[in-house]
């Protein structure tokens, strides 16, 4: 094994974890903006590759061009999960915790069961892209440009989203009903509409990243299962709640994935994400950069 197979590695995977940290972003920040794990975020990622997949497929748009579109209807869609499911399910009186996790459970199903029904589980693709098959070359080291301009898209929402929240005062609305939902609604901060936008938010990036991985990745109904698993263990591993901890940690889930395929066989690459996970489980129960 060179040196240069091993940079090669671990450039592929630092690329790949920072779409890794775009995808977990939004499942941190509704955690951290409602004490909610959406297990239908997943289901967002495909809807999200076969909007990117119908747009190219129906009017040319390149998935990269698609990508704002597809970012701006995710928006609408999580927002409308929240007003029309979610913000039901947080009324519960008793168990609210198991009636959230069976609500957003039970929506994965019925969204990969509507996707099986009207789109066949039939593998799609999209053929022609502008960055799609192409690499750039750095000192001997190949970066597909899909992966390149994924990982440019995911360090400008990070820088977005930070700016948003610390620089905004609907970000600051947002760390406020964070903090304590029940006093901002004596400053006349609608906590409903803040729910609404956070959940949108939360959808819009997943978008992104979809529209991104609709270039490189297969397009079928259970396409979103793996990776929500991935976006999972990137959320508990940076820190429940902790956009900063998304980032970092799907860096560290990226560069673990790619080392341990190094020195195992590709199909068990995984194997050292959930060593990895289970290590800062056992020593650091919050997550890297969490505060719980």
């Amino acid at each position: 094994m060179t040196a240069q197979a091993i940079i090669q590695s671990l450039a592929s995977g630092l690329l790949m974890g920072l779409l890794y940290g775009l995808i977990a972003v939004g499942l941190a920040l509704i955690f951290g903006l409602m004490d909610v794990t959406n297990f239908a975020h997943g289901e967002f990622l495909m809807i999200a590759m076969y909007l990117s997949f119908f747009l190219f497929a129906f009017f040319a748009i390149d998935p990269l061009l698609s990508a704002p579109l597809v970012a701006a209807a995710m928006f609408v869609f999580g927002a409308v999960v929240y007003l029309l499911v979610v913000r039901f399910a947080m009324r519960a009186k008793a168990n609210a915790g198991m009636v959230q996790i069976f609500t957003t459970f039970g929506l994965a199903i019925l969204m990969r069961g509507l996707a099986q029904f009207f789109f066949t589980p039939d593998y799609r693709s999209i053929p022609q892209s502008w960055a799609g098959g192409k690499t750039i070359s750095v000192a001997g080291i190949f970066l597909p440009e899909p992966q390149l301009i994924g990982a440019a898209v995911s360090i400008a929402a990070f820088a977005a989203l930070y700016f948003f929240i610390h620089r905004t005062d609907f970000g600051r609305a947002l760390e406020a009903t964070r903090e304590d939902p029940g006093a901002v609604a004596l400053v006349g901060i609608d906590k409903n509409r803040v729910f609404a936008f956070g959940w949108g938010l939360g959808a819009a990036l997943v978008g992104l990243a979809g529209a991104i991985m609709a270039v490189f990745f297969y397009i079928y109904p259970d396409v979103g299962a793996s990776f929500a698993l991935i976006a999972y263990v990137t959320v508990a591993l940076g820190g429940f709640g902790s956009v900063f901890g998304a980032f970092a940690g799907g860096i560290i889930v990226g560069l673990v994935e790619a080392t341990t395929a190094l020195v195992l066989p590709p199909s068990l690459k995984s194997v050292g994400i959930y060593a990895v996970y289970l290590l800062v489980v056992f020593i650091r129960p919050r997550g890297l950069f969490g505060s719980m």
